[in-house]
């Protein structure tokens, strides 16, 4: 059948039947035809509208989170600028607080050894336990008492208090970062302490709860002090206090050659302990130089051990002992009793600090009177064999003179005189050095001055006293009599035996010295600047007072026989003086001396011993001094190997027939 344009209507031709597809667990019916039936569509409740499904639109989500991100950008930047810019300098200041230390590199103080390099002062190894207090308040550990933990477990490695501690710990400043909690401990005690804040640093990392409340605790490496001889020639090397700083002696007068230069290093830390990787800053430390001594150790000991023996004999308030180099002028020793040992200061007795040899001024006495006689034998007012008459008293100014012991006029020559040690012989010669006793009393004065009565000695040593030497015009009318003979005048006992190092020298002063040199860092010994010379008195004045002084020890009316030494011919003599207590400035008691040096023609070696005050036993200085002289000079002889000359003495008379 056509439609309505006439053409024919297709006719359908059925194709191959399709398979049914099975429905979720129910195949599904075929439809006519063989195709499978369509599932009824649910039914929409009556009323409801069709509405066709749609996906929802992402751009209201992303805006949200883009939103979101913006607000976390912005709180971002806006920290990052307060910590960058408006709080920088507090972060860095508590960075710089918390990560960087710089501790003192302690410089290595210089030895200090003998003319032999024996040692008399070293250095060992030793540290400073510090704290920085920051590192205790209550913002860095949390808690309140970190102080009063941190000094529970110090004190008793520390042997301090615990109150102590705690006061460095939290002082009164508290912008203060550096604080010494002890001073020159030893390595061992340093390793107690690092071991206990390694161990509690380990539990606070594995116990947030834990605080490791020694993390501020640290430790600079120092040196110790040691003086291996004990209490020998203490009064030479002095000793160096808690500071680190010489406190007396050699320690305290060559300081900054000792001392050397303290370097410093900066590195970076984390809970107490340094960061190996972040680098550090070091300035090194310059180590001290060496000094050495011009006393001889063993001569040193044997004068030590003869002065002590004979002030705790004598029960005497002290002594000293002086060995010079004639030659040199070089002191092979100086000792004192009682002395103290620089280790243990805590137990020293204070009167017994400093070196008394140099410090105490005192008057001489008859030891004084060679000064006396030289100024007569230079001045060619008389030679030793000039005839003195000396009645038992004599009267000059308002006093009555007379000599130790009571005598009948005594015939002597010069040389007598001086054998006797008689003080009205003195006055007598002396009083012929002018037309005057004032013009008498200038020329006295100025051989005084010559041999270095009043003056400082030249070894610069602390404390040193120059002695009292009034000058002639203020000489009371009693001195210008008494200072011939060694009182009214004060001197120090380097002073003393120098005068007869000159006498020894051939008339020729040689400052006495201490120090031969220093050795460097870098091991390059530089000598000591040579001693000033000055000729005192001539070489044939010299000769003539050390025969003189030979008849003091080798006649039987010498008053220093007990100073002699078999096969030497020794010159010396005595002294006793009336002796000014120093606490009262009243005279009490006696100063005995003894002087002298040998061989007395070829001389080598002066010996001077000076005790103070002997109660018990005589107090003579040829009684308790000349054994000090005669056992300390044969030790330095024998050391030093320095043989007798052989020669005959020269055995001037004492005394001639009227």
């Amino acid at each position: 059948m056509a439609d309505d344009y006439g053409r024919q209507p297709r006719r359908r031709v059925p194709g191959p039947a399709r398979p049914a597809r099975p429905s979720a667990g129910t195949a599904r019916r075929p439809g006519p035809g063989g195709r499978p039936a369509r599932r009824p569509a649910p039914r929409r409740p009556s009323g409801t509208p069709a509405r066709p499904l749609r996906l929802g639109s992402p751009r209201p989500r992303l805006r949200l989170i883009g939103l979101a991100l913006a607000l976390v950008m912005v709180a971002f930047v806006v920290r990052l600028l307060q910590v960058q810019a408006v709080d920088a300098s507090t972060y860095a200041a508590k960075a710089e607080q918390n990560r960087y230390v710089v501790h003192t590199l302690a410089a290595e103080r210089g030895g200090i050894t003998d003319r032999n390099g024996v040692a008399l002062a070293t250095s060992v190894d030793a540290y400073d336990i510090t704290a920085d207090p920051t590192m205790f308040t209550r913002k860095q550990l949390k808690i309140d008492d970190g102080p009063e933990q941190a000094a529970a477990l110090l004190a008793p490695i520390l042997g301090q208090d615990q109150d102590d501690i705690v006061a460095k710990l939290r002082p009164k400043d508290p912008k203060l970062r550096y604080v010494r909690l002890a001073l020159k401990r030893t390595p061992q005690v340093w390793t107690q302490i690092k071991d206990l804040k390694l161990a509690l640093a380990t539990k606070a990392e594995k116990d947030r709860g834990t605080v490791n409340v020694l993390a501020g605790v640290f430790a600079d490496p120092s040196s110790k002090r040691v003086y291996p001889n004990g209490d020998l020639a203490a009064g030479i090397l002095g000793w160096v206090n808690a500071e680190g700083v010489g406190g007396g002696g050699i320690e305290q007068q060559l300081e900054k050659t000792l001392a050397g230069k303290d370097g410093k290093i900066r590195y970076a830390q984390s809970g107490g302990r340094q960061v190996p990787t972040a680098g550090s800053t070091e300035t090194p430390a310059v180590p001290g130089s060496d000094v050495e001594l011009t006393i001889d150790r063993d001569i040193q000991w044997a004068a030590q051990n003869a002065i002590t023996e004979q002030v705790r004999k004598s029960k005497a308030d002290r002594g000293y002992v002086i060995v010079q180099d004639t030659r040199t002028g070089e002191i092979l020793a100086m000792a004192g009793s009682p002395g103290f040992d620089p280790n243990d200061l805590a137990h020293a007795d204070p009167s017994a600090l400093g070196n008394a040899a140099l410090q105490d001024a005192y008057e001489p006495g008859s030891t004084a009177k060679v000064m006396s006689m030289a100024a007569v034998l230079e001045e060619n007012v008389a030679t030793a064999l000039t005839h003195v008459v000396v009645p038992n008293r004599l009267h000059r100014g308002d006093r009555l003179f007379q000599d130790d012991i009571d005598h009948p006029t005594w015939y002597l020559t010069l040389n007598g005189v001086l054998a006797k040690s008689s003080n009205i012989g003195t006055i007598l010669a002396t009083g012929q050095l002018g037309k005057t006793q004032a013009e008498a009393n200038k020329v006295l004065y100025s051989y005084l001055r010559k041999f270095g009565i009043g003056s400082y000695t030249g070894l610069g040593f602390p404390g040193e006293t120059p002695g009292i030497l009034a000058a002639p015009d203020k000489w009371s009318t009693s001195q210008q009599y008494t200072i011939p003979f060694g009182q009214g005048v004060s001197v120090n006992a380097m002073q003393a035996a120098s005068v007869y190092s000159t006498i020894a020298n051939g008339g020729v002063r040689v400052e006495p010295t201490l120090v031969r040199g220093t050795r460097g860092p870098d091991g390059r010994f530089t000598p000591a600047p040579e001693p000033a010379k000055t000729r005192v008195v001539s070489e044939k004045t010299a000769k003539t007072l050390a025969q003189m002084l030979e008849s003091v020890v080798d006649d039987e009316e010498g008053t220093g026989n007990k100073a002699r030494i078999p096969g030497y011919r020794v010159a010396g003599k005595t002294g006793t003086a009336n002796r000014v207590d120093p606490a009262t400035g009243k005279y009490h008691g006696y100063t005995s001396s003894f002087a002298g040096f040998a061989p007395a023609d070829q001389p080598r070696v002066t010996v001077y011993c000076a005790i103070q005050n002997a109660t018990s036993g005589s107090y003579f200085g040829g009684q308790i001094c000349g054994p000090v002289y005669k056992q300390v000079m044969e030790f330095a002889l024998k050391t030093l190997q320095v043989p007798p000359t052989g020669a005959k003495p020269a055995n001037l008379p004492v005394t001639y027939r009227p």
